[in-house]
């Protein structure tokens, strides 16, 4: 059966722009012959009061559309997403996939106490609304949200670049740890990769970005450590789990995780710690202004490049959701 592939239009909201030119790159890198791909021209007009409007300068009528956007902080970000997704469909795009590296309110999963809302599921239903046709997102925070949505998920992982990563470092005595019970399945997946052993951490919480007291279940004595996570917000819980690990006996503790949201008072905290490094990928940008020289950048480009370039193409991709 012979089908017309539409042209791709791949474009970036505000938030992660550079993140998108990355991408293109690793494209360009893996296209045949008469393949280019480029960022299309699309542009943000700014209101006094606060609104916002995006706009397409470049036809988008009948593309499978791509367009590029982390979530954080999460509010003018998402709307800005949202806006750009009702954008591509007014202006009859084919097919619209939202490239969402890092996911807001991911964490906001389930109903933990009375009253609250499930904004991961609210967002799901947003993008949705919007018309978004598929969303491709990386290490969210509860596997299950993808079954919020009832569009296409792809839900890649960043052990596919630090794992690699981190047997490049050639570090002896190696040891994973999970912060928390809820980081256990990512620690014991990486610890199986790199042949080591694991290490879980327990937390208890006074309040929300507030840790109360963390012990450490495991084998730590002569260990180097290093402690792998989806995200790191305030960076309390890290660095309190770093000092518990050293005085356990670590040798040394470093952290891995995947999306640097950094919040508050974030940089200080991983600065003035015992984490002799932190390793990050570039779903969010990290602050042009903070004192970085304990933060180490791995690049996700690339994995989002290849599962672009293939969903466009109709192949297949469940080579790239190896944990």
């Amino acid at each position: 059966m012979y089908y017309k592939e539409h042209r791709m239009e791949l474009f970036a909201c505000r938030a992660s722009k550079d993140f998108a030119v990355k991408v293109i790159d690793g494209m360009n890198k893996l296209a045949e012959e008469g393949e280019q791909y480029h960022l299309g021209a699309s542009e943000v007009t700014l209101f006094s009061d606060g609104e916002f409007v995006p706009s397409f300068n470049d036809s988008v009528r009948g593309a499978t559309l791509f367009i590029v956007q982390s979530t954080f902080p999460p509010s003018d970000n998402l709307m800005e997403l949202l806006l750009t997704i009702d954008a591509a469909k007014r202006a009859s795009a084919d097919k619209i996939i939202a490239v969402m590296p890092y996911f807001g309110w991911a964490r906001q999963d389930r109903k933990d106490k009375p009253r609250v809302a499930i904004g991961a599921k609210l967002v799901a239903n947003l993008l949705t609304a919007a018309g978004v046709d598929r969303v491709m997102t990386c290490d969210l925070h509860a596997d299950q949200i993808q079954g919020f949505f009832d569009i296409p998920v792809d839900h890649v992982y960043a052990s596919k670049v630090f794992i690699p990563y981190i047997k490049s470092l050639n570090i002896e005595d190696l040891a994973i740890a999970a912060p928390d019970m809820g980081g256990a399945k990512r620690a014991n997946a990486y610890a199986k990769s790199l042949a080591c052993p694991v290490i879980i951490c327990h937390k208890s919480r006074e309040r929300a970005n507030v840790v109360a007291s963390i012990t450490a279940i495991g084998d730590v004595e002569g260990k180097n450590v290093i402690i792998v996570d989806d995200l790191i917000d305030t960076a309390g819980t890290l660095c309190k789990a770093a000092e518990v690990l050293m005085s356990k006996g670590a040798k040394s503790v470093r952290a891995c995780a995947t999306h640097p949201v950094l919040s508050g008072p974030a940089y200080d905290r991983i600065n003035n710690s015992c984490l002799e490094e932190v390793y990050v990928t570039d779903t969010i940008p990290l602050s042009p202004t903070a004192d970085t020289h304990k933060i180490k950048v791995v690049s996700m480009a690339e994995i989002f490049s290849a599962v672009i370039r293939k969903v466009y193409h109709y192949e297949p991709i469940s080579t790239e959701f190896i944990f």
